[in-house]
């Protein structure tokens, strides 16, 4: 793995710490504090402080004027005719996290502001993405006359030109890239991605966007002390989304994630009580990977192994022991995912031994008769970390195929499946996400033409892993209060990532240990170099050691073969282990270098004393 240190120019940051430490809300009295902070918004172009002190301290009034985003009015103006001519209404979604907790707010916010509405959320295996023309024919026999999208629609010409003719007024509300033939003829298109569209935050989410809407309508029709309320209880929802869908927690996302994590403390909501019971979480502000982690997959595996209905029933359900029912029954589901998951990665590897071709592939494309369709997403996304490479796993059902495909960031995945849009029945997604079908005929044709495409953009140097450091950082100088300087910038995540600090010739004081066979701990002190130099740091702090945990590093440690004494370059995280015995700042280690000609004159001389 190839460090790079990110540089950040001096004089912003000597500006921005000077003004953190002026701010007495921040209580940054240690210049030290302040300019390690000021790298760290610097790096993250935050380089003012109105801006640091908007990204340290976000609140409701950081959000964005609905109106911003093209359509809009035309929207709301719609909308609040519907609720006002109780006319029925259906919300049309999708079946991950961000589509069904989509449907959630703008169902909850349409009920809250005097209205109705029924939904539909599609079946991953029997319908497939994407809206339906059988759908709305259905909602209009129903005598529905207006359909909202929510996280889906920006790709549907043929269903809004459905709609149209049965006298349907049709919102489209989705954050997905818009196809060459631009966006449907709808009532309204609210997509800050569309054309046009001026919205100061590109990077929604699905349950964003409908989150916008549900904003406006109730800027609307509530008075302004309900608005605040429910608009601080509707961001539990759309941070799980945000922190979900893998969007740059940036921006307006940052204020969704930030106060939404901070009201998950204390869920209200049954069904949300129920979740956090099963995932073993709560009692305190969730972070942004125990959502990712543990909170997301569970509701997730509704849409991918059975029906996503579940999810919002879930959120709606107003009996406890109904809730835990499907909390339970969600868990289990999950469980079901995971198994299926590692027989597909297993058929995979097996792949890989017998195929060796497929190691020198620049876009993995590979297939599996039978594959379930609700995990090949995720299970690229395992491939790609695992192999480093642009990759697409197909699910072959007779005559037809269905896959999804992850990629690198020097690759950008949608414009590559558009570059041979012929061969599909349907694709779309994002630069680094994409979901599409084909027949099984094609699929070589597919294969060739990714890995010429891949061939002719991406050279080896793109599949290097590369860990971005933010700043030197000597292990003496790790202290509470620098713990608590970095948690500010939390919550961490796509576009947010966690700091990274580096230390170089720390020493090793014990002997590693083993955690399950795939883990390592560690006990490292500061370098003898640094106390040597005469350090600032007092006495003391130069004879702490601290634990370093290595997750999935147990065979790198093992390979080093590293012994008491031994001194490593690494790379890591500060963290806290919270438990009331042994608990206090720990490390988590990204990657170790260790000094090849220390550890081998270190064992020498133990073979010699021996």
């Amino acid at each position: 793995m190839r460090w790079v240190l990110r540089t950040a120019e001096l004089a912003r940051v000597q500006d921005l710490a000077e003004n953190l430490r002026s701010d007495s809300a921040l209580r940054l009295n240690n210049s030290t504090l302040a300019s390690t902070l000021a790298r760290l918004l610097v790096l993250r172009g935050i380089t003012d402080i109105e801006s640091a002190q908007r990204y340290l301290a976000p609140s409701l009034v950081h959000l964005h004027s609905p109106y911003l985003m093209t359509g809009m009015k035309a929207a709301l103006d719609r909308l609040e005719a519907a609720i006002e001519r109780e006319e029925g209404i259906l919300i049309y979604g999708d079946y991950d996290v961000d589509g069904t907790t989509a449907i959630v707010i703008l169902k909850t916010a349409i009920e809250l502001c005097g209205g109705a509405a029924d939904f539909h959320v599609p079946h991953r295996i029997r319908e497939g993405y994407g809206m339906k023309d059988d759908v709305i024919e259905r909602a209009a026999a129903a005598d529905i006359r207006l359909i909202i999208s929510v996280d889906t629609g920006i790709r549907a010409l043929d269903a809004a030109r459905t709609a149209q003719r049965l006298g349907i007024d049709l919102i489209v509300t989705d954050h997905h890239l818009a196809g060459k033939d631009g966006v449907p003829s709808a009532l309204a298109v609210l997509n800050p991605n569309r054309p046009g569209c001026d919205y100061p935050c590109k990077d929604l989410c699905g349950a964003g966007v409908a989150f916008k809407l549900a904003q406006g309508l109730m800027e609307r029709r509530l008075a302004q002390n309900d608005q605040s309320r429910l608009l601080t209880s509707f961001m539990k929802m759309v941070a799980i989304a945000t922190i979900a869908d893998a969007v740059p927690l940036t921006g307006e996302n940052r204020v969704f994630a930030k106060l939404g994590l901070e009201a998950l403390r204390s869920p209200v909501n049954l069904g949300l009580r129920a979740l956090f019971e099963v995932a073993q979480v709560g009692g305190r502000a969730l972070t942004s990977g125990e959502v990712a982690f543990r909170i997301a997959p569970r509701l997730n595996a509704a849409g991918r192994m059975d029906v996503a209905r579940d999810v919002i029933e879930l959120f709606s359900v107003k009996d406890s022991a109904r809730a835990k029912e499907i909390a339970n029954r969600l868990d289990q589901l999950n469980a079901e995912r995971q198994q299926e998951e590692r027989r597909i990665l297993d058929a995979i590897d097996a792949r890989f031994i017998d195929d060796p071709a497929l190691h020198d592939a620049f876009c993995i494309v590979i297939d599996g008769d039978g594959w379930h369709r609700g995990v090949i997403g995720i299970t690229a996304t395992r491939i790609v970390e695992r192999y480093g490479r642009p990759a697409l796993v197909i699910s072959r059902e007779g005559d037809e195929c269905h896959g999804s495909g992850r990629s690198i960031s020097a690759f950008h995945l949608l414009n590559a499946l558009e570059s041979c849009a012929d061969i599909f029945t349907r694709y779309g997604g994002h630069a680094h996400a994409v979901g599409f079908s084909l027949s099984s005929s094609r699929l070589v044709e597919l294969r060739t033409h990714l890995d010429e495409y891949a061939h002719a953009r991406l050279t080896m140097a793109d599949f290097e892993p590369v860990l971005n450091l933010d700043a030197p950082l000597p292990l003496e100088h790790i202290t509470p209060e620098l713990f608590q300087a970095l948690c500010r910038l939390e919550p961490f995540g796509m576009g947010n990532p966690e700091p990274v600090f580096s230390a170089c010739a720390v020493r090793t004081t014990a002997p590693p240990r083993l955690i399950k066979d795939k883990h390592v701990k560690l006990k490292l002190a500061p370098s003898l170099d640094n106390q040597e130099a005469g350090s600032s740091e007092p006495n003391w702090r130069r004879s702490l050691q601290f634990d370093a945990l290595g997750w999935h590093m147990a065979a790198a440690v093992q390979k080093a073969q590293l012994l008491p004494g031994d001194t490593l370059d690494i790379a890591f995280s500060i963290d806290q282990n919270d438990h009331p015995e042994f608990g206090g700042l720990e490390l988590s280690l990204r990657d170790i270098k260790a000094k090849t000609a220390d550890v081998a004159e270190n064992k020498l001389m133990r073979a010699i004393g021996n």
